[in-house]
C-alpha cells in the first residue's frame, strides 16, 4: 500500500476510535503507532520514537509536580486565601475564580487546576447560596484559556512549541503563549460574567465534594467529641471507618482512648446504630462505625486493608483540603527553581521537570509509588503514541499534500484564510478526540500549508494552540469538562450552549489578533 494512503487509512480508523469512546485512548494511540510500522510507512525507531521524546517526559514530569501541589495543601491554601477575599457576591465569585484557575493552569495544566480548586468552589458556592452549575463550568472554561499563559499550562503548548523549533523557526517562550493568553482569558472572563448567568443552567447535583468544616462538625457531634478537639491538621488527620462483615476485626474490644493492634492510630469513638458508645466500649460487630486519629500516612496505610475495615471519606482525599501541610514549602521553593529553569532555557524543558520531579521524590515530598500513580499514563501514552503518526504525516508527504489540496482550495486568498482553514479543521476535530492528538494530527498540516503560502510558520502554530484551546461545545472533549459534569448537573447540550460565544473568541483572537503578534513575514 502507498504510504500515504496508509497514513491517511490509519488517521481514518484513529479518528473513528476516538470518537466511538469504546476503545481506551492508550489503546488507539500504540496501536496508531504498531499500524505504521506494520504498514511499513516507518520503521520500528520511528514507529516508537514518541515513547522516548523529551516532550512526553517533560509531560510526565509535570504530573508529579502537580501532586506534590495538590497532596501539600499548596493549592487548597491558595483557593482558601483568594476565595476568602472575595465574599460572597456572585460576579466577585466568578472573576476571583477564574483569575486562580487560570493562574493555577498555567503551571499544572488544566486537568489539575480543575480537579484541584472544584471542591473548593462547589462548598463555596453552597456557603454564597450559589447553584454549582453556574459555577463549575466557568472554572473549566477559564482554566482553558489559562492554559495559554505559560508554556506548562498544558501539553498542547509543549508539542507546538518542540513543532515550531524542528520546522525551522524558534520554540516559543515560556511566557510567550501569555500574549494570546491575556486577550483570551479577559474574554473569557467578561462572557462568564456578563452571559453565564442567562446561557448557564440551574441545577443542584445529586452529590457534591466534601466539605472539610462541615464534615469536622459532623464528626464531632456524631462521635462526641469535645469541641476544642483538632480534627484535622498538617499532619494527623481522622478517618471514619465501618466494619464490613468477615472483618477480622469483628470481635475485638474497643473503647475511645484506645490504640489500634498496630499502635499507629488512636479510636476517638465508636458507633453503633445511631449511638455514640462511652468509654467502656464494646466487641466489634459487623456494621459498626470508628472513627480513627493518626498521622496522615498511617491513616491511610490502615484504612486502604480492606479485609480490615472500610472507610468513608479517603484520608488522601481530605488531606489535600488541608491547607500548607508537610512538604509545602520544599514544594514552593523547588516549584520555583523549575520555573526559573524554564523561563530563562538554562537547560532543556524536560530537563527541568525531570529535576523538580526527582527533587519532590527525593525530599520525600511525593513517594516513588505516588510519583507513578499521579502521572495520567493515558495522557502520556496518548501522546507517544501519536507523535510518530504526526512524523509520518511529514515524512510520507501526506501533509504536503493536504496543505497543497487547501492552497489550491484557498487560490488567491492570504495567510489570513489559510489560518481560518487551519483553526476550523482544529475547532471541529477538538471537540471530538483529545486536543492533544488533534494539534499532533494538524500541526504538520499547518507547517506544510506556511511553506507553501511563503509565511513564517509561528502565527499558524499558535493560531492551532488557540484552537486546540478551545474545547467547549462537548463535554468529552477535554477531562476537565468532564469533571465538572456530574457535580455541576449538566447535560451534554449544556456545553455548547454556553461554549459558542468562547469559540468565537477564540476564533477571532487566533486569525485576526494572532498575526499581529506574530507577523507572517516573521
Amino acid at each position: 500500500m502507498d504510504p500515504i494512503i496508509a497514513t491517511f487509512v490509519i488517521l481514518l480508523c484513529a479518528v473513528i476510535a476516538f470518537v466511538s469512546n469504546r476503545i481506551p485512548l492508550g489503546v488507539v494511540a500504540v496501536g496508531v503507532s504498531v499500524a505504521l510500522y506494520l504498514t511499513g510507512v516507518l520503521d520500528l525507531t520511528s514507529a516508537l520514537a514518541g515513547f522516548g521524546d523529551p516532550t512526553v517526559l517533560f509531560i510526565a514530569s509535570l504530573f508529579v509536580v502537580s501532586e506534590a501541589l495538590e497532596s501539600t495543601g499548596i493549592i487548597a491554601w491558595a483557593g482558601q486565601e483568594v476565595v476568602a477575599r472575595s465574599g460572597t457576591g456572585r460576579a466577585r465569585l466568578l472573576l476571583t475564580i477564574g483569575l486562580l484557575a487560570a493562574a493555577m493552569t498555567a503551571v499544572i495544566s488544566v486537568n489539575g487546576s480543575v480537579a484541584a480548586l472544584l471542591p473548593l468552589v462547589v462548598v463555596v458556592a453552597a456557603r454564597a447560596g450559589i447553584r454549582p452549575s453556574q459555577m463549575l463550568m466557568p472554572l473549566a472554561f477559564s482554566a482553558h484559556a489559562g492554559s495559554m499563559l505559560a508554556l506548562t499550562g498544558t501539553p498542547v503548548n509543549i508539542i507546538v512549541s518542540e513543532v515550531a523549533a524542528d520546522s525551522g523557526a524558534r520554540p516559543f517562550g515560556f511566557f510567550e503563549f501569555a500574549l494570546a493568553g491575556l486577550p483570551l482569558l479577559v474574554g473569557t472572563l467578561a462572557i462568564i460574567l456578563l452571559l453565564g448567568n442567562r446561557l448557564l443552567p440551574e441545577r443542584t447535583p445529586a452529590s457534591a465534594p466534601i466539605d472539610l468544616e462541615r464534615l469536622a462538625s459532623t464528626l464531632r457531634s456524631d462521635y462526641a467529641i469535645s469541641p476544642d478537639r483538632a480534627l484535622v491538621s498538617a499532619s494527623r488527620g481522622v478517618a471514619e471507618v465501618v466494619v464490613p462483615p468477615r472483618s477480622v476485626l469483628i470481635g475485638l474490644h474497643v473503647f475511645p482512648g484506645m490504640c489500634t493492634p498496630s499502635g499507629d492510630l488512636v479510636v476517638l469513638g465508636v458507633r453503633r446504630g445511631q449511638e455514640a458508645l462511652d468509654e467502656s466500649g464494646t466487641d466489634l460487630q459487623a456494621g459498626d462505625a470508628l472513627l480513627l486519629d493518626g498521622s496522615w500516612d498511617d491513616l491511610h496505610r490502615h484504612t486502604s486493608k480492606r479485609d480490615e475495615v472500610l472507610v468513608v471519606d479517603a484520608p488522601l482525599t481530605l488531606r489535600r483540603s488541608v491547607p500548607l501541610g508537610v512538604g509545602a514549602k520544599r514544594t514552593a521553593v523547588i516549584l520555583l527553581a523549575m520555573i526559573v529553569l524554564l523561563a530563562t532555557g538554562i537547560v532543556p524543558a524536560a530537563i527541568a521537570g525531570l529535576l523538580a520531579a526527582g527533587a519532590l521524590i527525593l525530599t520525600r515530598v511525593v513517594s516513588i509509588t505516588r510519583a507513578y500513580r499521579a502521572i495520567s499514563w493515558t495522557t502520556v501514552i496518548l501522546v507517544a503514541g501519536m507523535i510518530p503518526l504526526s512524523t509520518a504525516f511529514q515524512e510520507t508527504g501526506a501533509a504536503q499534500l493536504i496543505a497543497d489540496g487547501l492552497r489550491s482550495f484557498l487560490g488567491t486568498a492570504g495567510p489570513h484564510a489559510a489560518v481560518a482553514v487551519i483553526v476550523l479543521i482544529t475547532l471541529v476535530l477538538g471537540q471530538l478526540i483529545s486536543n492533544t492528538a488533534t494539534v499532533l494530527i494538524v500541526a504538520p498540516v499547518a507547517v506544510a500549508l506556511a511553506a507553501a503560502m511563503e509565511a513564517s510558520v509561528l502565527p499558524f502554530l499558535m493560531a492551532l494552540t488557540i484552537a486546540g484551546a478551545a474545547s467547549f461545545l462537548t463535554p468529552v472533549a477535554t477531562p476537565a469538562n468532564l469533571m465538572v459534569m456530574e457535580p455541576g448537573g449538566y447535560r451534554f447540550g449544556d456545553y455548547a450552549r454556553f461554549g459558542w460565544p468562547l469559540m468565537i473568541l477564540f476564533f477571532g483572537v487566533a486569525v485576526f489578533y494572532v498575526p499581529l503578534i506574530w507577523p507572517f513575514t516573521g
